[in-house]
């Protein structure tokens, strides 16, 4: 089951593309957290909206806001992805224990053995305060997730 609004976030600590242990609590050091988590670093939606995400960086990552990003490919998958469209924001590898962090949240698909494509913003005492949750192929609506993270914030 996905976790509600006002539910206390799971922390975590997952390795991003260069290998460096992130912690949420300690990345988003104080500020809203945008989770964004995404089923497969090479295919077509997941791309468009990793790019769309660093071409619209100032829109989440802010003095009140930060971004990370997550899927359950491996490290050196997050790297392909990252030196390939230059991608600076943390992508995250939920790789092993595979999909914890996406289990954790409720958004783990069993049957493809990825996380479903959901974003949760967590408040700066970190309990879930806005959450939504596409299809597969159904790419997310980035200009809902500006509004919504500069209206909590």
């Amino acid at each position: 089951m996905t976790l509600a609004i006002g539910d206390e976030a799971p922390d975590f600590t997952l390795r991003d593309q260069h290998g460096q242990e992130v912690t949420l609590s300690t990345h988003a050091q104080g500020r809203a957290a945008l989770i964004v988590f995404y089923p497969f670093a090479f295919s077509g939606v997941c791309t468009g909206e990793l790019t769309g995400l660093r071409d619209r960086l100032g829109d989440f990552e802010t003095e009140r806001s930060t971004l990370v990003a997550l899927s359950c490919d491996p490290m050196y998958a997050q790297r392909a992805v990252a030196d390939r469209d230059g991608i600076f924001f943390p992508l995250l590898s939920d790789f092993w224990p595979h999909g914890v962090t996406a289990q954790d949240y409720g958004v783990f698909d069993e049957i493809s053995g990825a996380a479903k494509r959901s974003s949760f913003i967590v408040d700066r005492d970190g309990r879930v305060a806005w959450s939504v949750h596409n299809a597969t192929g159904e790419p997310r609506n980035l200009d809902e997730h500006a509004i919504v993270l500069a209206s909590l914030v």
